[in-house]
């Protein structure tokens, strides 16, 4: 999958369960092209969420509902997820 359709496909998955007031998400591979199990189809995803929504959730908890919600990506397409989740009053 291109980087492009994977960001895309990660924010509508997310957007379609959590009231998000802010998302963003970088492609961060390059800090592991280096690395000795690097796989040129999987990448590196730095994701930033601010949800009011979320709030109410312990940050393990809204941690792992975001990782569920991203299970087959996981799987699949990505290798690793730098989470950062702004819960907003």
């Amino acid at each position: 999958m291109e980087i492009n359709n994977l960001i895309k496909k990660i924010k509508n998955k997310i957007c379609n369960k959590i009231k998000c007031e802010k998302i963003l998400i970088e492609d961060k591979t390059y800090l592991h092209k280096k690395h000795k199990n690097f796989d040129p189809k999987k990448f590196h995803i730095k994701i930033i969420l601010e949800s009011s929504e979320l709030k109410t959730k312990k940050k393990i908890e809204a941690n792992k509902y975001i990782f569920s919600i991203l299970e087959q990506e996981l799987k699949v397409h990505i290798h690793s997820i730098q989470l950062h989740i702004n819960q907003r009053n």
